[in-house]
């Protein structure tokens, strides 16, 4: 074996193992600490009865009359597969005469088109929206084009929309959402509601792990950034925003009539964040109907490996590295601390790689010890309590995922939660490698690339869901 400075080349690996460890462990404790505080401020809110979620009478509030127009945009590219069970699901659970429903498709896409007009049946609040430009450009793109023509139906119909409301093409909306949105809009400039990933048999561990972290993110994290008062992220589907201050933010980058920023691959969440800056009021409305199931948007996740890993790449490169460009960082201590943890996800995704690596090497380590293939040294007291903490640490997490997850989808899926946490941290690494590297093309002038999700399934196709719905 050859020998190097006195030390076998496994025994250099073990080396480089040990300060890879301490990196990694060192990188997991100071995430952990973030987490917890968070957490136990979480904790302080329900103590308190600050977070409380209050029930509504789904059955009243179903045909509760708007105090003023909405207008729902939903832009949409290929997506005749769940278009149509989208619109027909929103316009009957949604029978308020004050709805305006815009739905955008491409001229070289005439097949979701068709599907949107079949699935209107003639209902006359509805509005297709055909995009002059070949498909597809971008969300963003789409979702301007449908605010020009909105604008125009309101100057040709002497009528104007109190709030904007954004949703997907994939869809399915809450009966008692739209009363809700209408109420709280009375005195804010953006409100977003809960959105829960529909669990999918066929895809129990890629479109499983959405369900948990949307069921603790919306579940716990958004309650704490309101409760600080800071800036809240729109999740582009299930949040409102009022026409005037849409009108105030497009006028600002000197384009009256193109809110939407063309150029972010995430133009949702930096919208949330470009109102609160603007001085706007943002709510979090978290609301439990009288059958206890959470008042939200219900969508179908990518189901596929290379799907989720597609999606989760924008979202990293929008939140992690466009918006740290575009928006920069601004406000109060509190409001760092929750843009440092949305841009954090890049070096967690690193050191999650280091860290399984490790794990590899650490057992290959261990096996040629057993053997007498190497001589190991006792591991240190630093590491030790390293790992110690770093494992209470693991221990945490997995108890809050498997309480959140549980309380929205029940006690299996909450087991599966646990479970799941592998399959989540693989998908980071591997989002996290391609968003670096779409964004490193990008300081090379390169423009961004729009990598659009494909949908196959609805939730609405589920019967027991179209109920409860």
């Amino acid at each position: 074996m050859a020998i190097l400075g006195g030390f076998s080349m496994l025994q250099w690996l073990a080396l480089a193992g040990y300060e890879l460890l301490l990196f990694a462990g060192l990188f997991f404790l100071i995430g952990a600490l973030d987490d917890v505080l968070l957490d136990l401020h979480y904790l302080w809110l329900k103590l308190s009865g600050r977070a409380l979620t209050p029930r509504v009478n789904r059955a009243k509030l179903r045909n509760a009359p708007l105090s003023a127009p909405i207008a729902v945009l939903v832009p949409a590219w290929q997506e005749d597969r769940v278009i149509g069970a989208t619109v027909a699901h929103m316009l009957d659970a949604w029978p308020q005469p004050q709805l305006r429903l815009y739905v955008g498709c491409y001229r070289n896409d005439p097949d979701t088109a068709m599907a949107v007009i079949r699935a209107a049946g003639g209902d006359s609040r509805l509005r297709l929206v055909i995009h002059d430009r070949m498909g597809p450009s971008s969300k963003a793109d789409c979702l301007n084009r449908l605010y020009r023509a909105l604008r125009a139906d309101e100057a040709r119909m002497g009528w104007r929309a109190r709030s904007i409301l954004l949703h997907d093409a994939e869809d399915m909306v809450d009966a008692a959402a739209l009363p809700l949105i209408d109420q709280a809009m009375a005195d804010c400039d953006f409100v977003q509601i809960p959105v829960l990933p529909e669990p999918q048999a066929g895809s129990r561990w890629i479109a499983g792990h959405y369900s948990d972290e949307f069921a603790e993110a919306h579940g716990k994290a958004m309650v704490v950034r309101e409760a600080l008062s800071a800036a809240l992220p729109a999740a582009g589907v299930g949040c409102a925003f009022s026409h005037d201050a849409l009108d105030r933010l497009a006028l600002r980058k000197g384009r009256p009539d193109s809110p939407f920023a063309d150029g972010s691959l995430t133009e949702d969440y930096e919208l949330g964040l470009q109102i609160a800056e603007a001085g706007g009021r943002s709510r979090f409305l978290r609301v439990r109907g009288d059958d206890g199931q959470l008042v939200a948007t219900r969508a179908c996740f990518p189901n596929r490996l290379a799907d989720a890993v597609r999606q989760k790449t924008r979202w990293v490169h929008g939140i992690a590295f466009q918006a740290w460009d575009r928006l920069g960082w601004t406000g109060r201590l509190s409001e760092r601390w929750m843009l440092a943890r949305d841009r954090r996800s890049p070096l967690t995704a690193l050191v999650l790689a280091i860290a399984y690596l490790l794990l590899i090497l650490a057992t290959a380590l261990w096996l040629m010890d057993a053997v007498g293939l190497v001589r190991l040294p006792p591991p240190d007291p630093a590491v030790k309590l390293i790992l110690t903490l770093n494992l209470a640490s693991f221990a945490w997490r997995a108890a809050w995922r498997f309480a959140f997850t549980t309380r929205e989808y029940g006690l299996a899926e909450g087991i599966f939660a646990i479970l799941r946490i592998p399959v989540a941290n693989v998908i980071s690494i591997m989002a996290g490698r391609r968003a670096l590297l779409a964004y490193m093309r990008t300081l090379k002038g390169h423009e961004p690339v729009w990598e659009k999700t494909e949908h196959d399934t609805h939730p609405a196709f589920s019967p027991a869901r179209r109920v409860a719905a």
